[in-house]
């Protein structure tokens, strides 16, 4: 098939060509398009309806002609080249070489849809992954093999969160030379790609970060495939190099939006707020690319990023990836223009895998403890400002008082961090203790009374005024 060129086109339509009269075609298959003027493009076959294929064109239809244009199916799927030359490297989002470094020297090639992975394969996470984050690894511990996302709003500073992560991640207990980073960014602006790139660079963190780049004036069609080339690096990194592999896509929001047009060129009927209907499928075909396979030293972990419009939770994209992933981290806008960074919101943020990769043996035989006796110190702290709201503070209970106070300073200590500050996970439980300290012990309920007398501290109040 793929020495027969097909001349001339039934059918422009946006980004989509159509071709009449093509038998033994496959979804999903690569195509050549040669124009008049001799230069060559490429796309993908979308859809075939008996002998008639539609193909996506990946550098758009503009200067393409119904009659002249040349067609060559490839006979295979969208494929990327990999090897371990792909570390320190920045691509497009359809894995071509930015960098002024050349082309990457293949060991093979690696169909961008990935392989399904069998369930029955499939090990249980465990193990933490350390972000020095004192939120993400006390209250939402990301676990090797998970799909933790980040639920953002526009503005707000989930940009600086990741390049922190990537900046301080670590695998523990093992040796950390098989930890690599792959940072795909979907519809960002230059400046944006840019910060990232000199951050990674200025940070000397690039030789362990694999980069994939589309730009907001790059094609949608490229968008669409930049989350599957970056994950098909990193199945074959984990998998066949035996690399711990954490994968941060940032925006998944961005992505939806260029299948929701992709989608409407098409002709598809649409689902909730224009969205085609299979955005579910599609979003866990990439969010299921993460795990543990058996007989496998590696792991693929995954933070997706994504920007609730109008902050709204409820969006179907929040709300879908929700459903796939395995908890989430939710950003908090009051926190955010309080001048908190990291502006993490605590009570609706989630690590579902957490209660299996923390105690003894993993991080310490008291995370558990303190995490849980933080969550209702602080959901408590919130009764009391709304109480305080009404009947203003002078007004409310000692105790009451004293759950102010703790809040203070649980989000000036605790939740805020400096962007270069990475705290270990010991420092990060000592700070839950000395927090918790500044209430009452009989307060303390979530705790058992053992653990709380070993580390209740005495005088928590005098250095926090210190620290002040």
């Amino acid at each position: 098939m793929s020495n027969i060129q097909f001349t001339g086109l039934s059918e422009i339509n946006g980004p989509l060509i159509a071709l009449d009269h093509v038998p033994e075609v496959s979804y999903e298959e690569m195509v050549e398009i040669v124009l008049d003027d001799g230069s060559s493009r490429f796309g993908r076959v979308v859809q075939i309806e008996g002998e008639k294929a539609i193909v996506q064109v990946f550098e758009g239809t503009t200067g393409i002609s119904l009659h002249n244009t040349r067609t060559r199916f490839l006979g295979h799927p969208m494929q990327i080249p990999l090897s371990t030359e792909l570390l320190g490297r920045v691509f497009s989002g359809s894995g071509t070489p930015i960098d002024g470094l050349g082309d990457v020297y293949a060991e093979r090639y690696g169909d961008v849809n990935g392989r399904p992975l069998n369930p029955v394969s499939r090990t249980y996470p465990r193990n933490y992954i350390n972000t020095g984050i004192s939120t993400i690894d006390c209250m939402t511990t990301l676990i090797r093999g998970q799909k933790l996302p980040i639920f953002s709003g526009s503005g707000m500073s989930h940009n600086k969160l990741a390049v922190q992560i990537v900046r301080q991640a670590q695998i523990t207990g093992e040796e950390d030379a098989k930890f690599c980073v792959i940072f795909a960014a979907m519809g960002v602006t230059n400046d944006v790609a840019e910060y990232f790139r000199r951050s990674f660079e200025q940070s000397g963190v690039m030789s362990r970060v694999v980069m994939f780049l589309n730009l907001s004036n790059d094609p949608i069609i490229e968008r669409i495939l930049t989350p599957k080339c970056a994950l098909t690096a990193a199945e074959y990194l984990a998998f066949e190099h035996d690399m711990h592999v954490l994968v941060i896509l940032t925006d998944i929001t961005s992505y939806c939006e260029a299948l929701r047009e992709f989608s409407s060129s098409k002709g598809e009927i649409p689902g909730r707020k224009g969205y085609p209907g299979y955005l579910y499928s599609d979003l866990a075909s990439l969010y299921e690319r993460a795990g543990i396979v058996k007989g496998r030293k590696g792991s693929v972990t995954q933070i997706p990023i994504l920007t609730m419009p109008n902050d709204d939770i409820t969006h179907p994209v929040p709300d879908l990836t929700g459903y796939i992933t395995e908890g989430q981290i939710v950003l908090d806008r009051s926190l955010e223009q309080s001048g908190c960074y990291p502006p993490i919101g605590v009570l609706p943020s989630l690590s579902r895998l957490m209660k299996d990769g923390v105690g003894a043996g993993y991080t310490r035989e008291d995370h558990s403890a303190v995490t849980n006796q933080l969550f209702a110190s602080y959901a408590k702290v919130q009764d009391a400002r709304a109480l305080a709201s009404v009947i203003g503070e002078e007004e409310l209970s000692k105790v009451d008082r004293m759950y102010m106070e703790f809040g203070r300073m649980f989000e000036k200590f605790f939740v805020s961090q400096g962007v270069n500050e990475n705290r270990t996970i010991e420092q990060t439980l000592d700070l839950g203790w000395r927090l918790l300290s500044l209430l009452p012990m009989e307060e303390l309920d979530r705790v058992d009374n053992a653990i709380l007398k070993q580390h209740y501290v005495g005088n928590a109040a005098e250095s926090f005024r210190e620290a002040e």
